[in-house]
């Protein structure tokens, strides 16, 4: 009894009813699911017309190669070739993978050892650029004061001594001006004129009362200056490349500095010099009360004077941090730089000499010295309160709660009124020589980076955060 399809005996027989044809169950119903025909009559056919069949179940012969010992033998041998065969090809790609995986740990180890140096020769050259100086030379101790240059030369000496002792002699005994602003007129200052958005990101305010003009730059690095009369853009000059951070007027001419590290002078719009002698930003400018000294501070933790009547680097100092702000004394002999390290710094001006430090309570924001000669106003980050120094005394004599964060302080010619910026508003205190007390006139909410006193004090003007001036002044 042999299966019509498979030709051999059948370990589950069945037989059709159509052709009475005995088949292997598995095989005629994978016939049937793929043709549904039987596959010897060619009839239509289903596995409901298939009858199993009751018979011994057969034993399948072997094979006729495992029949004898020599074709077992065979047998054997073939299995053991395919065996060592695959021994073979096993161990191959052992030895391919541990050499991929020598190769990839290797590389890993090359790249860790490059990223390492690289890490440290990026370190190693911020600390050289925080340690640069003009002339090349690296300092022998990051933490001290170090003078690039000889100093000030002798005419420049002899002009801040000319200036101190021409200054210092009048300044108790100037009377107030004619027509200056009074404690009764600050009451009744309001916004009374509010220009369009000039520079966006300005940070930077300027005022020529003689012009009636105003330096504006942003942070595109154009500068321009800003006619309040006209109330328009008369003249416009390109202080890049990076953003103005600071700008003032040195007589007619403009300076400006910038978060490159340029500082630029134009004169009638042209450029007439320029200085890159800070490795970074030029955080601000000051002009000695000669005008014939500028300085700069900068993050690379120096300050840098110029000689503008020849337009050369006149000496540059190294201190022990990134300075913020600064400013000239009065009288023209003391210049102050505030720093990251929250201390006001007070330098000689003739012999570059640390004369004081005022420790703060935050990374300096603002300073201002009073026209009295003996106070300077400050203001730290995150603080709202303005401590006024005593230079004599080098302590705080008296703190001012502006109740909000400072972006500016500016006292006015007489010494008598102080404003107070930020980004909730402005403030005036007033300090009476005569009450020797402290009083507010003025509070407004108008927000503002930069304030500046117009003349006689009758105008305060502001930028506010969108590059906009922002005129106070009486109903």
């Amino acid at each position: 009894m042999l299966c019509a399809i498979s030709g051999e005996a059948p370990q589950v027989p069945v037989a059709s009813r159509k052709s009475g044809t005995i088949f292997e169950k598995r095989l005629i119903e994978a016939y049937i699911a793929e043709n549904g025909r039987d596959p010897v009559t060619d009839e239509e056919l289903s596995t409901d017309d298939l009858v199993e069949l009751q018979t011994a179940r057969t034993v399948r012969p072997r094979p006729p190669t495992l029949t004898s010992i020599p074709s077992l033998l065979s047998v054997f041998q073939n299995e053991w070739d395919a065996l060592a065969l695959e021994t073979y090809t096993l161990r191959q790609q052992l030895t391919q993978t541990r050499q991929e995986l020598s190769t990839a740990l290797y590389q890993h180890d090359a790249a860790v050892r490059v990223i390492a140096r690289l890490s440290r020769e990026r370190d190693e050259a911020r600390e050289a650029l925080s340690k640069v100086s003009v002339h090349g030379q690296p300092t022998t101790n990051g933490d001290a004061m170090q003078v690039d240059s000889p100093g000030l030369s002798s005419n420049l000496v002899a002009k801040v001594e000319a200036t101190q002792e021409k200054l210092s002699k009048t300044r108790r005994k100037r009377p107030v001006p004619d027509g200056w602003v009074t404690a009764d007129a600050l009451n009744s200052f309001s916004p009374v004129e509010k220009s369009n958005p000039l520079y966006a990101g300005a940070r930077s305010l300027a005022l020529n009362t003689r012009s009636d003009s105003a330096l504006v730059g942003g942070k595109d690095g154009k500068l321009g200056v800003y006619s309040i009369v006209e109330k328009a853009i008369v003249q416009e000059m390109d202080a890049g490349p990076g953003s103005v951070s600071d700008a003032l007027w040195a007589g007619d001419r403009i300076v400006a500095s910038t978060s490159a590290g340029n500082i630029r002078i134009f004169d009638s719009g042209t450029e007439v010099a320029s200085f890159s002698s800070h490795a970074g930003e030029v955080a601000a400018l000051a002009l000695h009360p000669s005008g014939d000294i500028l300085a700069s501070v900068g993050v690379d933790k120096s300050y840098t004077f110029y000689d503008l009547t020849t337009s050369t680097v006149a000496t540059r100092v190294l201190t022990d941090a990134a300075l913020t702000t600064a400013a000239f004394h009065p009288d023209g002999h003391l210049f102050a730089a505030g720093g990251v390290d929250a201390q006001i710094k007070v330098y000689d001006v003739k012999t570059s000499t640390n004369a004081a430090n005022f420790d703060s309570t935050g990374p300096i924001t603002a300073i201002s010295f009073s026209e009295n000669g003996t106070w300077l106003a400050s203001a730290a980050k995150g603080s709202t309160s303005v401590s006024i120094w005593d230079l004599r005394k080098a302590a705080v004599v008296h703190a001012i709660d502006a109740t909000s964060p400072i972006s500016a302080l500016r006292w006015e010619y007489t010494g008598q009124f102080l404003a107070i910026t930020g980004p909730s508003g402005l403030v005036v205190q007033q300090y009476s020589k005569s009450a020797k007390e402290w009083s507010e006139p003025l509070k407004s909410a108008v927000p503002s980076m930069a304030v500046e006193w117009g003349l006689n004090a009758s105008a305060i003007h502001c930028l506010d955060a969108e590059g906009s001036i922002v005129t106070l002044g009486p109903r």
